[in-house]
């Protein structure tokens, strides 16, 4: 799954600032791996489990429900009275249990328990172990939001046309399907769907049959699949048409509302080069016999893709290529997509985690492919290497906090599951990996990997065995006991360097300790760190710091970076001479290590471990000839300083026009227009600053983006898609009335779906207050769609996070029908996260101890102490911040 991302605009700001409880129960059957805890999490008793399901569902499109038959074939595996699985929303008919022998049994009951989430099949007498088959007719609910089976409405030249689709990860299959809901359980799956004649039905196989019914339907019933996890499954009906292509015996398919096919040309073609790519790298083939790509409207606050094996689920703005609107930032964003959810097919779908805990096996994997791959692919979006840095480097802020969590963590509810697809599972596992690799070299790691992928193929695993597979494929190097040390514990190393000079000698200690942004006092934790260094002669040396080490470099005159290559998860703390070595020498640094330097300066300079004017002069310092990604950078840095003057209005005044007349030079430079050669880094510069500018109130870019909205008005075609989003995001966020009702305008007569999101959004950014509220009042309404309310909502919290805050928990009621379930835990605490209100932390913690189960608050945990630290962190940085600018004049 891809967790929607909501990229700054100045890369550099890396340190950015009501399911049931069930109790977990041990598992009974299933032994225990290399080095994994003796038990599986489950909420289901162990007496039983699932082989097959044979599924008939008949879906009502208008109706919002849908009639549901399954047989499963179980083994019961201890004498016990009941079968009881996972269920939600759902009403049982004609329920029967055949034995081995064929003697059909009646329950006496099924026993639904809406708080657990399940369903019992409950029997006069005990069933002895052994085979059966369990049948059921049943009817559940089609919701309007992304999760279970769920109905999204979408604009048409014709009027409102309505397409169906599933989301099951983590727990909603169990609103699909009576079934035992949980990854442990892998079973395979016959799929029969009565749909309109007039509509394409789509699942993970092929379709192996299809039957016209008289009745204005048409049965179709898919191949077998694969064994696999329910969360896997999936169902989409509506008004599609499908484009492909064969690569190596494999159908790859591009599946999109009628109309829209061609925009998912780049889609294709990209799922065809990632899928060889993986091929050769995990040394096992895709094992299905068709890869389909489902593009659908609308958004959730959970996800913007799903790895269903087979048939990969994925929000429009994420797959779909408009010519007209889509720039390269699109175009990266289909390809990064296409990339993670491809790498799932075998990291998640064909081996599984076990259980929540080792989430991470799929997500930090799979965007670890991600970048790998993308960066293979496509050289030219990362012409510097700096992707590693911004790797390492993206987890940290929140990992720094008290509030995180290690990489493998228990799960013990589905609120919980929900709450582990976050910063930590995805951004630290990925820098882990990437960390570990270049620790043990690429060969080794793949190695190792395909070692596991093939020992666990079709069946489930824990981090421990891909750890044992690591250890043979790189023996001596303490492997284990390093991967631990980053996966078990929270937190992010600091590394402390100094050195001196002796004999024409660099004598490097590095020593070990902890970087933290709330606790400045903590007692560190202990990490076996793999450290590269580049000495002055270029060389790269490697050590392992087990608390502190110690190295000789040849030559005294150069500067020594630690870190050399950046792929390493931890912060770099330089003894001040060493820093101004370094600072000296800046320009002379290759460009990742610039960029490492500077995202490191920045973080401690925040929490107070360097002098603020070592970024900030770091930023002064970049020259107009300097890479692209520098420049971001510089624009992050310099950009930053005026959010901490909020509520000064003189002293922010002077504080824009300083920033402004430092970044100008280089906007006048690149000017407003792509030229021919420009690079993406290039053309992604431009739009930073063009936003950053304008957010700034620098005159001439908001009057000149004021005259490009106008044009538009009169022709859309006068706007680039380089400039169009950053453009209107200016114009909306300077928006006075009609200039919103002219948005408006523009939101309410949009065909297509994904422009239309597009709009409404914009509604959202107002800076005036009033217009805030009218998007606020907006977002409640049928107008937006269902999958828009909540994303306006959030979109206003960025600048109005009091406003949005309590305007959300005064509609509460309502607002719940807006956000999937799985979101509901998280969404009201990230509303108050911007605030700088003291009175935010008390409204969040009240809130959360009346609606959010206490083993589910982690997100209201991290709002709360974001909001104190910045606080607290913004009152100990001005007078640094105030004494630097008094220096530049300001």
């Amino acid at each position: 799954m891809r967790r929607p991302v909501v990229r700054p605009l100045a890369l550099a700001l890396a340190l950015s600032l009501a399911c049931s409880q069930v109790i977990a129960m041990p598992a009974a059957d299933t032994p225990a791996s290399a080095g994994s805890a003796a038990a599986v999490t489950t909420q289901l008793p162990r007496t039983a489990r699932p082989s097959h399901y044979t599924v008939e569902i008949t879906p009502h499109a208008q109706a919002l429900n849908f009639d549901g038959k399954v047989k499963i074939d179980i083994e019961v595996l201890a004498a016990t009275d009941r079968i009881v699985l996972q269920a939600v929303d759902m009403r049982f008919a004609h329920s029967t249990l055949t034995t081995a022998a064929g003697k059909t049994l009646t329950p006496k009951s099924v026993d639904v328990d809406a708080g657990s989430q399940t369903a019992a099949f409950v029997f006069a007498a005990p069933l002895a172990p052994g085979h059966y088959v369990l049948a059921t007719d049943y009817t559940g609910k089609i919701g309007t939001q992304a999760n279970g089976f769920f109905a999204l409405d979408y604009p048409t030249a014709n009027g409102s046309k309505r397409a169906l689709y599933t989301q099951f990860e983590n727990s909603d299959a169990r609103r699909f399907i009576p079934s035992w809901d949980e990854p442990n359980f892998k079973a395979t799956f016959d799929l029969t769907v009565n749909a309109p004649s007039s509509e394409m039905v789509v699942s993970n196989m092929p379709a192996k049959a299809t039957q016209v019914l008289p009745n204005g339907l048409t049965r179709t019933t898919f191949a077998t699949s694969p064994k696999m996890s329910t969360y896997l499954l999936f169902l989409g009906v509506g008004d599609f048409e499908r484009t492909t292509l064969t690569d190596n015996g494999v159908q790859i398919g591009v599946i999109a509302l009628k109309g829209k096919a061609d925009q998912a040309r780049f889609a294709l073609e990209a799922s065809r080069d990632v899928l060889r790519e993986y091929n050769d790298y995990f040394g096992v083939n895709y094992p299905l016999p068709k890869l389909d790509n489902i593009a659908a409207p609308g958004r959730s606050q959970f996800f913007s893709a799903m790895e269903n094996w087979g048939a990969i689920f994925t929000f429009e703005a994420s797959m779909l290529l408009d010519p007209a609107i889509s720039n390269i930032s699109d175009q990266q964003r289909v390809f990064t997509t296409a990339a993670h959810e491809i790498a799932h097919q075998w990291f998640g779908d064909l081996v599984t985690m076990r259980w929540w805990d080792d989430l991470w096996l799929n997500e930090g994997f799979a965007t670890w492919m991600e970048g790998r791959t993308t960066r293979k692919l496509h050289p030219e979006w990362d012409s510097g290497g700096v992707d590693a840095a911004f790797t390492s480097r993206g987890a940290m802020g929140g990992d720094a906090y008290a509030t995180t969590h290690p990489i493998v963590q228990p799960i013990a509810t589905v609120e919980q599951a929900s709450q582990a697809f976050d910063g930590i599972t995805y951004g630290k596992g990925s820098a882990v990996i990437a960390m570990l690799e270049d620790y043990v070299g690429e060969d080794a790691w793949r190695t190792g990997v395909r070692s596991y992928i093939r020992k666990h193929a079709y069946g489930n695993a824990v981090t421990d065995d891909l750890w044992a597979e690591m250890d043979v494929a790189a023996p001596g190097r303490h492997f284990v006991e390093v991967a631990h040390d980053f996966t078990r514990q929270p937190g992010v190393p600091l590394i402390r360097a100094s050195s001196s000079c002796s004999n024409g000698q660099t004598q490097l200690t590095l020593t070990q300790g902890e970087y933290s942004v709330d606790r400045p006092d903590k007692t560190p934790l202990h990490w076996r760190v793999p450290v590269s260094v580049r000495g002055g002669d270029g060389v790269v040396s490697r050590v392992l710091v087990d608390g502190t080490a110690t190295l000789s470099l040849p030559g005294c005159s150069a500067p020594v970076i630690v870190n050399a290559g950046q792929k390493g998860y931890y912060r770099t703390l330089y003894a001040p001479e060493q820093f101004r070595a370094l600072s000296a020498g800046f320009n002379r640094l290759p460009l990742v290590d610039q960029v490492g330097v500077m995202m490191d300066a920045g973080a401690l300079a925040t929490v107070g471990l360097q002098p603020e004017s070592d970024p900030l002069n770091l930023a002064l310092q970049v020259p107009l000839d300097a890479a692209p990604d520098l420049w971001q950078m510089a624009v992050g840095s310099l950009g930053s300083l005026d959010d901490l003057y909020k509520g000064n209005p003189t002293k922010q005044a002077a504080v824009r026009k300083f920033v402004i007349a430092r970044l100008s030079p280089k906007f006048a430079q690149l000017g407003w227009e792509t030229r021919e050669g420009d690079s993406t880094t290039t053309r992604q510069l431009r739009t930073a600053l063009v936003s950053t500018l304008g957010g700034l109130g620098d005159a001439a870019v908001l009057a000149e983006a004021r005259r490009r909205f106008d044009a538009f008005l009169a022709d859309p075609r006068t706007l680039s898609p380089e400039l169009r989003r950053t453009v209107l995001g200016m114009v909306a966020r300077n928006a006075d009335a009609a200039t919103w009702d002219k948005l408006h305008a523009l939101a309410k007569a949009e065909k297509s779906s994904m422009l239309r999101d597009q709009y409404y959004s914009l509604l959202a950014m107002a800076k005036d207050k009033t217009l805030a509220q009218r998007a606020l009042d907006l977002a409640l309404t049928d107008e937006p769609g269902a999958t828009n309310g909540a994303g306006m909502i959030s979109a206003v919290s960025w600048e109005h996070p009091d406003l949005a805050f309590d305007f959300a928990v005064a509609h509460r009621e309502k607002i719940n029908t807006l956000v999937d379930t799985t979101s509901l835990a998280r969404y009201y605490p990230g509303l108050g996260r911007a605030s700088i209100d003291p009175k935010m932390v008390d409204k969040i913690r009240a809130f959360a101890e009346a609606y959010i189960a206490p083993t589910s608050r982690r997100e209201s945990e991290q709002a709360i102490l974001g909001i104190q630290t910045r606080i607290k962190l913004r009152q100990r940085r001005l007078p640094q911040i105030d004494a630097w600018l008094k220096q530049q004049g300001v």
